[in-house]
Order: C-alpha cells, then structure tokens, then sequence
C-alpha cells in the first residue's frame, strides 16, 4: 500500500510591493510636476528655477530612506511609546508659542531648527494620534464599543486636536486628526447606523449654523470668518480674498481635458504659493481634466493597497494603524482637492506626495514605511 503524501503548509511572508510601486509613481509625478510648477516663482525668489526641486528631491530620497528602514520595524514596539510619542506632539506643539516659534506668511507653526530648518508639529501629532489611538481601543477592549468608552477615544483625540487649533492655529490639521480619530472609531465599531444618523445630524446643524453665521459676520473681520464670506462669494473679493482661489479656477477651466502642455501654465505665474496647496490647479492646466484623474486614480490605488494591509493583518493593532493611514490620507485628498475647487473654503492643507514641503514628505514616508512594516507580518499558507 502506497503511503499517503502529506503536504505541510508553510507560512509564506508578504510584502507590499505594489503600494511601493504606486508610491514610487506618485512622488515622481510629484516632483516632476513642482518642477513645472515652481520653476517661475523659484526663479524670481531665489534666482534659481531648481531651488524647490532641488529641496523636494533631498527630502524625498531621505524620506524614502526613511521609510525603508522604518519598514523593517516590529509594529508592535510602537505599543510601548505611543502615549509618550502622544505627549511629546503636545510639548512640540506648545513651543511653537515660545521663542523657538517661527512665523511664516502671517501664520505661527514652525519650530526652528539648525541649520535654517524648521519643523511643523502638527505632522507629528497626525502620526502620534494615529498610533496612540489604537493602543486606547484595545486597552479598553469591550468597552471601546460602548458610548463612554467611545466618549474616552473622542476625549482624547479632540485633546490632540484642540492643542493643535489652539497652540498652532491651524483649524485644517485640527479637523484631519479629529477625522482620523471617528474613522478609527467607525472601523471599530460593529454598528453602522448610529454613525449614520449622527453624521446626518451634524451635517443639517452645519447647514443651519452657516446660514445663521452668513447673517451675523458679514462685516467681520475675524480671518477665518472672512475665508468662510469669501468662499461663499468669492467675485466680490476677487482682488483680495479669494484672489488665489479665483486664479486657481481660471487654470483649472483654461486647461480643458487634455491640459496645455507640461510646462505651459500661465496662472502659475501668478498664483501665490502655488507649489504648496494650489499645486493641483497647475497640474488641472498643464495636463488637463485627464491628467488630474490619473492623478486621482494614483491616490486611488494608494488607498486600496493600504485597505488590502488593514483588511490582512495579524492583528488589531496592525490593522487600526494602516486604517489611521489610509484616513489620513484619504481626508488630506478630499479636503486639498475642495479647497481648489471650492468647495469649501480655504484650508492651507497640502496635497500629499505631491505639493512642497519638506517637514510632509518626511512623516508621510515614516507613514509608509509603518504601513509597509504591518505588511511583512502578514503571512499566506503556500
């Protein structure tokens, strides 16, 4: 009698080569498309048409580098520094109101560095929230599931995000690191139509409350009460407020479907700091309507494979982790492509991968790199 053959399986580990594919395609687009659009305004400011490019592609390739190394991390480690990863965002945060702030175009949330460097604490917040807040979740276990427990995981994410509104004045980042803390929240919790109804709730009492705030600060002069008056009309301020705003559409409905051309941008000329936020009004003008959907489809692709790592890792914490990545990301997207269409009022939040910024690259590589790190824990039966 013939003996029976049995098959062991083994555990074969994964490795995420195609989120590095897509990231590897989206930081070059990025700087190609800085090159062409900053090239101008770097010509005028610092007599040398490379200088953005130059920085963008120092900073990427460290961040890359960056990443590599932090892709090889045990996830798990983070558990044991994330409270104190937490706090120290904090204490950043509070420098920026001492000396060692820095303020650039009118807004203070720099810290200085040597060597002329700065740093933007709020990138460290987003990445403390995102590794802090798991760790809340399952040390509550069964209970984060409940309202007081949910009402503990809000607590201390608003915590996170009113330090950052309050000590930086930056509203954008504030509502992002919110953001991050609901979707972790959602992801976790097993029912999805209380959610529902809430979100339902605030979005009418935003609705109510805009109209009401239409009525009562028409002649305010409060910075963020004028965005708010100027996005809802923005041809009466064209020469002050919504100038940026209304050049950025003029290149978006001048570059059709197909674009002028790389390179051919008139309104980059004009934008005010157009390689940060406004940089994909460029991209709309040079490539067209085409090129900002492939733009999109990139992003798209982005958040699948960070989906795919959530969906397949080992365990919660992986899995909560990359979903605070991916919402990141995600909400970065959809705010930064409102703003340069519209459809909400200006914000200052940048597009990832893609504007300038060498303190966003840096975080968002380490982002990467803890994703792709949640990654190689992942294991198939060959």
């Amino acid at each position: 009698m013939a003996k029976r053959q049995v098959k062991k399986k083994r555990a074969a580990r994964y490795f995420d080569y195609s989120m590095l594919a897509v990231l590897a395609f989206l930081i070059c687009f990025g700087l190609v498309m800085l090159y062409s659009t900053s090239a101008y305004s770097a010509l005028i400011n610092y007599n040398d048409s490379m200088y953005y490019f130059k920085r963008q592609i120092m900073f990427c390739a460290a961040g890359f580098a960056g990443m590599l190394f932090v892709s090889h991390i045990n996830y798990h480690i983070y558990i044991k520094w994330a409270r104190l990863l937490y706090f120290f965002s904090v204490f950043l945060m509070a420098l920026v109101q001492t000396p060692l702030g820095k303020e650039v175009n009118g807004a203070r949330r720099w810290i200085r560095l040597p060597l002329g460097q700065q740093l933007q604490p709020a990138e460290v917040t987003k990445i403390a929230v995102i590794l802090f807040i798991p760790v809340l979740i399952i040390q509550l276990g069964k209970n984060a599931k409940t309202w007081a427990g949910i009402g503990k995981v809000v607590l201390w994410g608003g915590f996170s995000a009113g330090c950052v509104y309050i000590l930086t004045e930056n509203l954008s980042t504030a509502v992002i690191v919110m953001g991050i803390t609901c979707v972790m929240i959602f992801v976790m919790h097993p029912k999805t139509a209380p959610f529902m109804v809430i979100a339902a709730g605030a979005a009418g009492l935003l609705a109510v409350g805009l109209q009401i705030l239409i009525k009562a600060v028409e002649t305010s002069e409060n910075f963020r009460l004028r965005r708010i008056i100027v996005w809802l009309n923005p041809e009466a301020y064209a020469s002050d407020g919504s100038y940026q705003t209304l050049q950025g559409l003029y290149a978006i409905g001048s570059g059709g479907f197909f674009g002028k051309g790389l390179g051919n941008s008139a309104q980059k000329m004009i934008i005010p700091e157009v390689q940060n936020d406004m940089i994909l009004s460029v991209i709309c003008e040079e490539l067209g309507v085409c090129g900002a959907l492939m733009l999109l489809v990139l992003f798209g692709m982005l958040l699948y494979r960070l989906l795919f790592i959530a969906q397949n890792a080992p365990d919660m914490y992986g899995s909560m982790i990359v979903t605070g990545i991916f919402a990141h990301i995600a909400l970065q997207v959809i705010l930064n492509v409102a703003v340069v269409t519209n459809m909400i009022p200006t914000t200052g939040i940048t597009l990832p991968f893609i504007s300038y910024g060498g303190t966003s690259i840096l975080f968002l590589m380490a982002e990467m790199g803890i994703a792709l790190g949640v990654s190689r824990s992942i294991k198939f039966d060959e």
